[in-house]
């Protein structure tokens, strides 16, 4: 049995756990090891500075206020954005990031390390992905409309991916963001990670996966809730999306598992599949009437408990 090493913190809302499997035996091990998780959280920090919708300096909010200007955008947030104007494309306008003052108005509203209600001084009117403009070549984002752009299923899955990065030459390690998470090689006895299927109305498992080199997302509609219902929206309609009360994605990139977790819980079990489909990435979404629908190689295990 090897080693392992957990390292802990508070960061972008939740809390984000780091396990490296081995390389503590020596001083300059070890070194290697903290430097590189280290860089590791500063990416989480990074990537909130830039996309949260909660900080009035964020890189995000200020191009919030610059509505109908090109504006030069930094590699972190452009590629936030593309990325999510292009699966809201690709979904139909089911997953959207112009978002924002929706889920101000719903309650989503506070910034999680001070409790402080944030409101955006915008002129809310309809906006979409579509008054989103990227310029590829200029590399400048344009806001046609007064919006504001909400990247949570996006830049979480982004911070997770840079701090897999980081982390690759370490070859066996874990991350785990409140439940978002990547799992490289094997685990401490040498075997594949384990990680658990919540069941979306019980306090138990649906499913055990055990896998290795992969990201793991789930949306789920227990997980955030104000009066107004919980937090994942139909952009296409306004209210909370009812068709799913689970999605889990597996995908090689956890900002690829994210986004499409929410975009298939919002699009419903049978669209919601055909995406993952098309895409390539296996998922299991679960209605509320807990009737179950996935991808045709999701073959999960089934076991009482899990760990990772």
């Amino acid at each position: 049995m090897s080693d392992a090493y957990v390292h802990t913190v508070a960061v972008m809302g939740t809390v984000v756990s780091f396990q490296v499997v081995g390389h503590g035996a020596t001083d300059v091990e070890r070194a290697a090891r903290d430097d590189a998780i280290a860089r590791s959280v500063a990416w989480f920090q990074e990537v909130e500075a830039t996309c949260s919708r909660f900080n009035p300096q964020s890189e995000l909010q200020l191009l919030s206020t610059q509505i109908g200007v090109a504006v030069p955008a930094s590699p972190m947030l452009f590629e936030a954005v593309r990325f999510a104007v292009a699966v809201a494309a690709e979904s139909g306008g089911a997953f959207d990031p112009t978002i924002g003052l929706a889920m101000e108005r719903r309650g989503f509203d506070r910034e999680h390390r001070t409790g402080e209600v944030v409101h955006t001084r915008i002129a809310a009117g309809e906006a979409s992905y579509l008054d989103v403009e990227v310029d590829d070549d200029e590399r400048t984002i344009t806001l046609r409309r007064p919006l504001l752009l909400d990247l949570g299923a996006v830049a979480k899955g982004l911070a997770i991916d840079m701090a897999a990065r980081e982390l690759q030459p370490f070859e066996n390690f874990a991350i785990d963001a409140g439940g978002d998470l990547y799992f490289g090689g094997r685990n401490a006895v040498g075997q594949p990670w384990s990680v658990g299927i919540r069941h979306p109305r019980e306090d138990s498992l649906l499913e055990t996966l055990h896998l290795s080199d992969v990201a793991v997302c789930t949306s789920g509609d227990y997980e955030r809730q104000t009066d107004a219902g919980h937090h994942i929206l139909d952009p296409r309609g306004g209210g909370s999306a009812n068709a799913v009360a689970s999605a889990t994605v597996l995908a090689p990139s956890a900002m690829v598992a994210d986004t499409l977790a929410t975009a298939s819980f919002v699009l419903g079990p049978i669209d919601g599949i055909a995406l993952l489909e098309r895409h390539g990435v296996e998922g299991l979404l679960v209605t509320p009437s807990l009737d179950r629908f996935s991808t045709s190689k999701f073959a999960p295990r089934h076991a009482r408990s899990s760990s990772i």
